[in-house]
C-alpha cells in the first residue's frame, strides 16, 4: 500500500441523505438514534447532530419527496457509519434500537471495532460502531492491520447498557 498524500488532520464531516418523508426520517434519527434537531429548513430539510454540533446528518426531500428506495444491484451509498465514543455508549444505542423494535441487518466484531448494522426508513444503510484503542487492534507478525469479521455477542454488549 502507498502512504497517504493527503493533508494531515483531514476527516469526513457530515452526511446529507435524500429521504422520501422528512417527518418520518426526523422521527427515526431523533427518536431512535437520539440526534438533536438543530435546524429545520422549511418542510424540505432538517439538520441533526450529537452534542450540539451544527449537523452530523442532513436530511432532505429536494429531489426525493415520495421517492422509493434504490433497488438492489445499483450503485450508491453502502452505509453511513456513526462512531460512538466507547462500548457502553454503543450498548445504549443497541438498547434504543431494541426498545423501538428496529430490525438489525447484522452485528460484527472486526477486531478494530464492534459494529451494528441496520437500515433507516428510507433503506439507507447505517453502521453504529465503536473503535477499540489502536494498541489493541489485531496485527500480523510484521505489523500490518489484520481486521476480520466475527459475530458480535449482542447479549454481552447489552449488559453494558
Amino acid at each position: 500500500m502507498q502512504s497517504s498524500s493527503g493533508p494531515s488532520g483531514v476527516r469526513i464531516g457530515h452526511v446529507h441523505l435524500k429521504v422520501a418523508d422528512l417527518n418520518r426520517a426526523i422521527a427515526f434519527y431523533h427518536d431512535v438514534l437520539g440526534l438533536e434537531v438543530m435546524q429545520l429548513f422549511g418542510s424540505q430539510a432538517a439538520f441533526l447532530s450529537f452534542d450540539g454540533y451544527h449537523h452530523h446528518i442532513g436530511l432532505n426531500t429536494w429531489e426525493s419527496r415520495g421517492g422509493t428506495q434504490a433497488p438492489p444491484g445499483t450503485t450508491g451509498l453502502y452505509h453511513v457509519a456513526i462512531l460512538y465514543p466507547n462500548r457502553p455508549s454503543l450498548a445504549r444505542a443497541l438498547k434504543r434500537l431494541i426498545d423501538h423494535g428496529i430490525s438489525l441487518d447484522g452485528a460484527s466484531d472486526h477486531g478494530v471495532s464492534e459494529a451494528i448494522y441496520l437500515r433507516d426508513p428510507d433503506g439507507n444503510g447505517l453502521e453504529l460502531y465503536w473503535d477499540r484503542p489502536a494498541e489493541k487492534w489485531p496485527r500480523t507478525d510484521d505489523g500490518e492491520l489484520s481486521m476480520f469479521t466475527h459475530p458480535l455477542n449482542l447479549s454481552e454488549l447489552l449488559k453494558l447498557a
